[in-house]
């Protein structure tokens, strides 16, 4: 139970503070206790707790005439993602976006100068929303594509974090109702979810006061060193895995 406490007030911060990031910090704790179905659909319920908790200290910044491009094409790729997974080794995706969140991330950081690239304006936002629709459906990897390209394009930390909260929650919430609509998420897990209830919900509400104190610069670090790491962690489950 500790464990569980513990993966859900990580997983829950993290979510808090950058609006993404609940899997890359509980599922590795929760892995040691509980199955790893269970453990994916519990962080699929976390998830989506945490961004609902403190997605109203957010909505007044969120930008929907940047968000919505995103939204559109994600919700377009998940079909596609899903019935993919019938087909392709999810695992060379999952090595394939890692590699991609080892170099990127780290060249951005090392270039200190803002970018603020507006190449494709929002066809090509509603491109990338698409391409992370389509490896949510199929992996579990939504976020990473659409917050690497917000990162080049100049946006302000609310601007980014708000993009970033309104479409993990979205697609998540998508992916939730189509598990449960096909009965794969079990009683157990929801009972699971509601003991940790509290945790995560603390977890979120102290992500959220370390976020609102962050600068922009910081803030920027933060979400490169999160991405960086999700990228270790893709690599390294999917070489462990063959």
């Amino acid at each position: 139970m500790t464990v569980l406490l513990l993966g859900a007030l990580a997983g829950g911060f993290v979510s808090g503070l950058a609006g993404f990031g609940t899997a890359l910090m509980a599922l590795g704790i929760w892995l040691y206790v509980v199955p790893p179905d269970v453990a994916v659909q519990l962080v699929l319920i976390c998830s989506i707790i945490a961004q609902t908790w403190t997605l109203p200290s957010i909505w007044r910044a969120i930008d929907f005439r940047l968000v919505w491009p995103f939204l559109v094409g994600g919700l377009a790729g998940v079909p596609l993602g899903t019935a993919l997974v019938a087909y392709a080794d999810p695992r060379f995706f999952k090595l394939g976006v890692g590699i991609l969140l080892l170099i990127f991330p780290a060249a951005l950081y090392f270039q200190r100068r803002p970018m603020a690239l507006t190449i494709g304006g929002r066809a090509a936002d509603m491109t990338i929303g698409f391409a992370g629709g389509v490896l949510g459906g199929l992996a579990g990897l939504s976020g990473p594509l659409p917050i690497l390209w917000a990162s080049i394009r100049g946006w302000g930390k609310d601007e980014r974090r708000g993009l970033f909260q309104v479409f993990n929650w979205t697609i998540l919430t998508a992916a939730f109702c189509t598990q449960a609509g096909t009965g794969l998420v079990t009683r157990e897990t929801m009972w699971l979810a509601l003991l940790v209830l509290p945790a995560t919900i603390g977890g979120a509400w102290l992500g959220a006061r370390t976020y609102h104190a962050l600068s922009d610069g910081n803030f920027r670090d933060v979400v490169l060193g999160l991405l960086f790491l999700s990228g270790i962690t893709l690599v390294w489950s999917s070489i462990g895995t063959w």
